[in-house]
């Protein structure tokens, strides 16, 4: 992707006059379990905006991560880090309100599940403000519920000289509707020692690269039919 797509590298006089389309990826800093990295939902979230962007007429940019989100399940385990609910809602509601200032249209591609509390909230508000404003998530069909088959397929296929590939194991593989339950009274501490819910020893690259074309092929054409919901996701 062009350095000219990058909105950090840009200069106010590079914007002058284009009422560009920002991508704005929203993402996490939380464990992923022996094998991942911490910002493994960030990593997600860049490299599908960044693939949006290039799908997308010559003024879309793609804006820095917002690179910490809702991811208070996952405290108990080291590096971590949550901003809660009600501080994402208010950071997007800002970060909108002002980048909308200068940008056409602003979408939100969320790489965490943890974070689709505040999205529907935060864009909510905004349209209501008449910004043109939306959110898609990253997401597959079929996808295991955290640090599984799926995430790690993906960052085999983006980033594979991160993936501690000797540290695989199988986590918790219960169906998550069965978790729930513990999950929210205990956070994933209280269903998995490894913080892992799936199975990352079945993952491939090539299923990775498959699922992730899913998740930008998706995500394009929510973005090009631009129908939002009374919540702002893109349809």
């Amino acid at each position: 992707m062009g350095e000219r797509r990058q909105l950090g590298g840009l200069t106010s006089n590079h914007l002058g006059g284009i009422e560009p389309f920002l991508i704005v990826p929203v993402g996490s800093t939380e464990q992923h379990g022996p094998h991942l990295p911490l910002d493994t939902d960030t990593r997600i979230a860049v490299a599908v905006a960044a693939a949006v962007a290039v799908e997308l007429d010559r003024n879309s940019l793609v804006a820095s991560a917002i690179c910490y989100g809702a991811s208070g399940e996952h405290q108990g385990f080291a590096g971590t880090i949550s901003i809660g609910t009600e501080v994402l809602n208010s950071l997007l509601i800002e970060y909108g309100r002002s980048a909308c200032d200068w940008a056409r249209r602003l979408v939100f591609v969320n790489g965490h599940g943890g974070n689709l509390d505040a999205l529907r909230s935060a864009v909510a508000l905004l349209r209501s403000e008449n910004r043109d404003v939306a959110w898609c998530s990253c997401s597959a069909a079929g996808a295991d519920a955290h640090a599984g088959h799926m995430e790690t397929s993906v960052l085999l296929h983006l980033s594979p000289e991160i993936v501690l590939t000797p540290e695989l194991a199988p986590g918790n593989t219960e169906p998550l509707v069965d978790l729930m339950p513990r999950l929210r009274e205990g956070g994933v501490a209280a269903v998995s020692e490894s913080g892992v819910l799936g199975d990352p020893t079945t993952a491939t690259a090539a299923a990775g690269e498959r699922i992730f074309s899913d998740m930008v092929a998706d995500c394009c054409a929510r973005v090009q039919r631009w129908t939002p919901g009374p919540d702002g996701m893109l349809t």
